[in-house]
């Protein structure tokens, strides 16, 4: 006796009629996967790789006037630039802005800067660092 193979129809439960349309899209979606992995790489490289200067608040201490900021700030050597601070009071309104410069050939320079402030402020904020 002889089995015989019983298939469902082709034009039924087969595969998708359109493998075209199937393989543009895979295409597709791998070029557009390419283009943003490029376009994530090449801001990643502009935020990080060509900032030639960054810092960073380690400690601050508040007065009725002004405040003491300990402040990091790492750098190419040769590289001249200026960090941004910024202070707020209590209620949220800034009291105090100013830029500190940071020139000379030290690849990582640690201070205590003055912030003064109109009022009394509560917090330290380093808004950014740029380099000249």
């Amino acid at each position: 006796m002889s089995t015989a193979i019983k298939r469902p129809p082709e034009s039924r439960y087969g595969r998708s009629s359109d493998e075209r349309a199937d393989r543009t899209l895979k295409a597709v979606g791998a070029v557009l996967g390419v283009a943003l992995l490029a376009l994530i790489a090449y801001f990643g490289y502009h935020y990080v790789g060509q900032n030639k200067i960054s810092g960073e608040v380690i400690s601050f201490e508040t007065g009725a006037e002004s405040v003491e900021v300990h402040l990091e700030v790492r750098k190419d050597a040769g590289t001249d630039g200026y960090c941004t601070l910024r202070s707020q009071s209590e209620d949220g309104a800034e009291v105090g802005r100013a830029d500190f410069r940071f020139d000379g050939d030290d690849t990582r320079v640690d201070e205590v800067v003055t912030l003064r402030t109109k009022a009394r402020g509560t917090t330290a904020e380093l808004l950014g660092c740029h380099a000249n």
